[in-house]
């Protein structure tokens, strides 16, 4: 008795199964429902950068559609001139902070540093972090790069430290950092 009432109930299971894949409507049936769902992909709004000839002013802040800055970054760390780093470190000697950023107070600078930078290499730069390979940033040995290498080691990482230019978005908060490094460090220009 306890064997058919068992067989009965799964039976019955799957065949409810049936009824409700194959009679009970599926959600996206109810998109056809409205009018104007099923002609929405027609719609010039889906597909604004069709003509090149409507001028894009974009809002301040919002993702740049041209302008971005230029990628001295290879990807691959065997085509650089100095394998053991993420960019080209020609190119990053050569760069510099450009002369149309907007100013950012020393105060942003500490944050980020604290909010990024702190973990690994301490809370004065000297080391002492959760990673006891990375190196401290208050020598003179940090003092002697350039801004741009700073800068590029921020934005696309090093030996052993990770890219930070996907965490620090803005251009100008990553020259933040580089300023704060050369408060820190001894014998820094600011």
């Amino acid at each position: 008795m306890m064997r058919s009432l068992l067989l009965a109930t799964i039976l019955l299971g799957a065949g409810g199964c049936n009824f409700w894949y194959n009679e009970v409507p599926s959600p996206d049936d109810l998109m056809h429902a409205v009018p104007w769902f099923d002609h929405m992909i027609l719609s010039k709004a889906v597909h604004p950068y069709q003509r090149t000839d409507i001028p894009r002013n974009t809002p301040a802040g919002i993702v740049p559609v041209t302008g971005a800055e230029a990628d001295w970054g290879t990807g691959d760390p065997a085509a650089t001139p100095f394998p053991r780093y993420g960019f080209d470190s020609v190119a990053a000697n050569r760069l510099t902070r450009p002369a149309d950023l907007p100013v950012v107070t020393a105060e942003r600078g500490d944050l980020l540093f604290t909010r990024y930078c702190v973990v690994c290499h301490g809370q004065a730069g000297a080391g002492g972090g959760i990673t006891p390979a990375a190196p401290a940033l208050n020598t003179t040995r940090v003092a002697g790069f350039t801004d741009g290498y700073l800068y590029s080691y921020i934005r696309y990482g090093g030996l052993i430290m990770p890219q930070y230019g996907d965490k620090i978005i803005r251009i100008e908060d990553r020259w933040a950092v580089v300023d704060h490094l050369r408060r820190i460090a001894p014998g820094s220009q600011p």
